[in-house]
């Protein structure tokens, strides 16, 4: 199963947002909502290719409501998600799943008051080895990977 995961930004609840409009809200009513960060919205598809078809179902609303859209497949790393155009790119051709882990956002998740993990400060490294940067912008005891196109490291 493949994972699509939508963090809100910081101006909005976007599970509010994306349920009170019937497009939205009729392209995830076949999906379990699941809510594994702090305003964000998450619900697993068959496969990758029905994953970037659901985030080009919502773009519209991603637009305007979502900070980042994430894809977490299996079949290219069980524990570093996907930026939504590395996604794409792979889903494509034009990046093979094995050449898509060198430029990584890695985001800091801190506890949020109600006990939920919000991610937060997003750092840009390029992995050039085995070990990664640590992060460093604020104290954190856990992070997340995304792994994202050469385009958006260098924009």
């Amino acid at each position: 199963m493949t994972t699509v995961c939508l963090l809100g930004a910081d101006d909005c609840d976007l599970r509010y947002e994306l349920l009170s409009r019937e497009t939205s809200r009729e392209a995830l009513s076949t999906y379990r909502l699941d809510r594994p960060f702090e305003n964000s919205l998450a619900v697993e598809t068959i496969s990758l290719g029905s994953a970037v078809s659901l985030l080009n179902d919502l773009d519209w609303y991603l637009v305007r409501f979502a900070e980042a859209a994430l894809v977490l497949e299996p079949s290219v790393s069980e524990t570093e998600w996907l930026s939504r155009n590395l996604a794409e790119a792979i889903r494509e051709g034009s990046v093979a799943p094995e050449a898509s882990d060198r430029y990584l956002k890695v985001y800091g998740l801190e506890t949020a008051d109600e006990g939920s993990t919000r991610p937060v400060e997003p750092m840009y490294v390029a992995r050039t080895g085995r070990q990664l940067p640590e992060y460093d912008l604020r104290e954190v005891e856990e992070t997340m990977l995304v792994r994202v196109t050469e385009d958006e490291f260098g924009g």
